[in-house]
């Protein structure tokens, strides 16, 4: 990711935009052929990229340095044809158009890895689809689950996300060729066809200038916030999980994996790091995307500027996270001996709402849950477990053993959550069917 928004893969992009503006305008007729061809040649010439760089620190955008640069290198070769570089465009339209190229290449490397996440994390859910497990609310142990079903809860935005991702980049990825205003005055009544000509050329899609209305290509940046914040939600079960007390999960073994610089004996949750690092950051970046949306009259001023310098970090804070959770969730190591201890560990508590139904239809559900919440405290406090205060408590004298095995069978809830995950993972793969599973 770093290489698609270095400042040489940009400056190529930009250069590939000449090339093309030139080809199309000699194609309709606009600029001399020999003129195109010679600028096509002087784009392929190598550039000082830290020149360009250095200069546009005074010119205010690297295409005024980028250009200049050009028509030298053009002027070398045919001084007549230097008159018609960057004929008709602005310094918007090239940076713009670069930026849409590199992106398109960014979003390929998200799409890469985020598939890669998602089929290790069917697989993960499949693998463990009856492994029971606690389920936690505001931190605390709550039911009994699968395994499977929290995994599922990870996956599913990761699938959803994979799908609005695709449409936005649909909808962003697309020229920018407006010349100073946005009429392409200077290419007359050729306008329309010269940008289906470059867009044609550079793989992305013709369309009207877009110069001030950021409206398609903030909201694709802010599916990629959107989708950090996911990746952060699935770091930070993973991290509290993997927590020594916890122990039910730990990332994949290797020399020098989440060490420690004082204390030899960590193991450090390295992956989850990188995502929570990333959720952390992406909502500064979808902000700053959003504030820059204010971009007066036909160009903006400083806020253009800010929504690029915020772009490329944005999508290398959700490339990072995707690649740390993918690594480690294909090797996750995954403890079901000591998930099936945590759940012991809670005497039977987290089955207090079953317990309560089964005497609620004749007492009623406030008196049934009161009676069980004080068994339930009583076994909490070291009086047993409460499935064997329940037996011995009249209130459940009517109430079968059978039932009352069936309401506290650690197993069968887990299995029912897993047929609960696996009917819900099927269904969002059916609908979206893109992950290297359903493929």
């Amino acid at each position: 990711m770093l290489d698609v928004f270095s400042d040489r893969a940009l400056v190529a992009a930009m250069l590939a935009f000449e090339a093309a503006l030139a080809d199309a305008e000699a194609a309709e007729g606009i600029v001399p052929k020999d003129a195109a061809a010679a600028i096509v040649a002087a784009t392929r010439a190598d550039i000082d990229v830290d020149a360009l760089v250095a200069a546009a620190r005074s010119a205010g955008s690297i295409a005024i340095p980028l250009v200049k640069t050009l028509t030298a290198a053009v002027a070398a070769r045919d001084p007549a044809a230097a008159a018609y570089v960057h004929w008709g465009g602005t310094s918007q339209d090239v940076i713009d158009t670069a930026m849409v190229v590199v992106t398109g290449r960014a979003l390929d490397l998200v799409a890469r890895d985020l598939d890669r996440l998602v089929d290790a994390l069917v697989a993960l859910a499949r693998s463990h689809r009856a492994t029971p497990v606690l389920a936690r609310t505001l931190l605390q142990p709550a039911q009994v689950v699968s395994f499977g079903f929290k995994v599922v809860a990870w996956v599913a935005p990761l699938v959803r996300a994979r799908e609005r991702i695709a449409r936005a980049r649909d909808a962003a990825l697309k020229l920018q060729l407006g010349g100073a205003v946005g009429t392409l005055g200077a290419l007359g009544d050729k306008g329309d066809a010269v940008a289906r000509r470059v867009a044609e050329r550079l793989g992305i899609r013709a369309a009207d200038p877009w110069h001030v209305q950021r409206d398609d290509w903030v909201a694709l940046g802010c599916e990629v916030a959107i989708l950090c914040g996911s990746l952060a939600k699935i770091g930070t079960d993973v991290a509290l999980l993997a927590q020594g007390e916890v122990g039910e999960v730990a990332e994949p073994a290797g020399e020098g994996r989440g060490g420690s610089s004082a204390m030899p004996q960590k193991r450090n949750p390295v992956a989850p790091l990188a995502a929570i690092a990333a959720g952390v950051r992406a909502p500064q970046h979808a902000a700053a995307l959003l504030a820059s949306m204010r971009q007066a009259h036909e160009r903006g001023l400083g806020d253009w500027q800010a929504e690029l310098a915020e772009w490329p970090t944005l999508f290398l804070s959700a490339s990072g996270a995707l690649v740390a959770l993918a690594d480690a969730i294909a090797g996750l190591e995954v403890d079901a001996a000591r998930m099936r201890a945590n759940v012991a560990r809670q005497r039977g508590t987290v089955f207090a709402e079953a317990a309560a139904a089964l005497i609620a239809p004749a007492l009623g559900k406030q008196k049934a849950s009161s009676i069980v919440g004080a068994l339930a405290a009583r076994a909490a406090a070291g009086g047993g477990d409460l499935d064997a205060l329940v037996r011995a408590d009249s209130a459940f004298a009517a109430v079968g053993a059978d039932a009352i095995a069936a309401a506290f069978d650690v197993d069968a809830a887990a299995r029912r959550a897993g047929d609960v995950a696996v009917a819900r993972l099927d269904r969002l793969l059916v609908a979206q069917p893109t992950s290297g599973e359903s493929r």
